[in-house]
């Protein structure tokens, strides 16, 4: 018996670290065959280019779709999802999978998500049912639409999507592949190797051995003219506390510009030297960053799953989380640079707290692997239930 094809779209810097469990169980499970698609921000330098970290754990690319345009604005945006639809026409058409699988909520998905669903492919969407205060929410809820299987991350996103109408029997919480590397690094947890010297970045050698924190704040597409208002704060913050902090480059959302320009505008003229700045590390690394870390600042997503996980304390900053679940190692405050220096300080002066299983157990990638080499992949939706 033929093996099923499992084309798997990846199109940003986090969405590997959300997927790549599941990428390993696909490619080692004896009925699926992986076909793997690099796409968008994540063959951009610019954003740390994780292709490279992706070729490097040795996957092999199936395609690689060039498809974003400069700019970082709503308008680019989406004529980045439009260039990405009929990018990823033609490399759905030429792979021929049994199932597309698409990633969480970023503009790009929505495109793998037409791009498949038109061409009467099923749909497989992962981390489907979860809210934000951004444009995010409206895509993963129009991919929850378009797709036929939704291997979702929390009991709360399940919930959710059956009330959109989806078929309880496709809906599945698999937990999210993310927190398996969370668990995997919570096993030997000790940062064996200098961020520094490893990555490179851009700014001062910190004694960083006494303790440090990560920082890791994106625009928010629904705010993006106050990009650089609202990074400055935590950027005066940050400086204020000083403490050793270890900085990563926003994502590719509708306002980057403003945040870099910020970042650089604040590094030239204030000279921060507790701060040192990075664009990209391996997902494991990442994590084991953020586990040895007095605290996550900023408005990362990860703050809420793998920190939750990880025990870190999280100061969450702004809207782009909202309503998102999240455990009690989260405290969320405002772009105020008095409410931002005040929960780090408490953060900081935080033990780590207990372990959080409300993304999952850390056993997902195997989950989901079963589950596509086991269901009935089907992307008609007229049947009655």
């Amino acid at each position: 018996m033929p093996k099923r094809k499992i084309c798997v779209v990846v199109t940003a810097r986090p969405s590997y670290s959300r997927i790549k469990t599941a990428l390993t169980a696909i490619q080692e499970h004896p009925k699926l065959e992986l076909q793997l698609v690099i796409a968008g921000s994540a063959l951009l330098d610019r954003y740390g280019n994780a292709v490279d970290f992706i070729e490097k754990d040795g996957f092999e690319i199936a395609a690689k779709v060039f498809m974003v345009l400069e700019g970082e604005n709503p308008t680019t945006m989406a004529k980045t999802t439009g260039l990405g639809v009929m990018e990823l026409t033609n490399v759905f058409y030429n792979l021929k999978p049994h199932a597309v699988l698409t990633i969480a909520d970023r503009f790009e998905t929505i495109a793998t998500s037409i791009a498949a669903a038109y061409q009467n492919i099923p749909l497989v969407h992962i981390q489907g049912g979860e809210v934000t205060g951004s444009i995010d929410e409206k895509v993963r809820h129009a991919n929850t639409k378009l797709a036929d299987l939704h291997l979702v991350a929390s009991e709360d996103a399940k919930q959710r999507v059956i009330k959109l109408g989806e078929n309880p029997e496709k809906v599945i919480n698999t937990g999210c592949p993310s927190i398996d590397l969370a668990k995997e690094i919570s096993e030997y947890p000790f940062l064996d190797f200098d961020p520094i010297e490893k990555y490179g970045g851009v700014g001062s050698k910190l004694n960083w051995k006494e303790g440090y924190i990560v920082v890791m704040q994106h625009p928010v597409t629904t705010e993006y003219k106050q990009a650089k208002v609202h990074v400055t704060e935590t950027l005066k913050a940050i400086k204020k506390l000083d403490i050793p902090t270890f900085w990563f480059w926003p994502n590719v959302d509708a306002g980057s510009d403003g945040t870099s320009n910020a970042i650089r505008t604040f590094r030239e003229l204030e000279k921060p030297e507790n701060i040192h700045f990075f664009k990209n590390m391996e997902p494991t690394d990442f994590l084991r960053l953020l586990k040895n870390s007095k605290a996550l600042v900023g408005n990362s997503s990860a703050g809420l799953r793998e920190c939750a996980f990880l025990g870190v304390p999280v100061v969450n900053i702004g809207n782009r989380q909202f309503r998102r679940n999240r455990a009690t190692n989260v405290t969320d405050v405002n772009y105020n640079l008095n409410e931002i220096l005040k929960a780090t300080e408490n953060a900081i002066q935080t033990e780590h707290f207990e372990s959080s299983d409300i993304y999952g157990n850390g056993n997902s990638g195997i989950k989901i692997a079963e589950i596509l080499a086991t269901s009935e992949l089907t992307y008609s939706k007229t049947i009655t239930y």
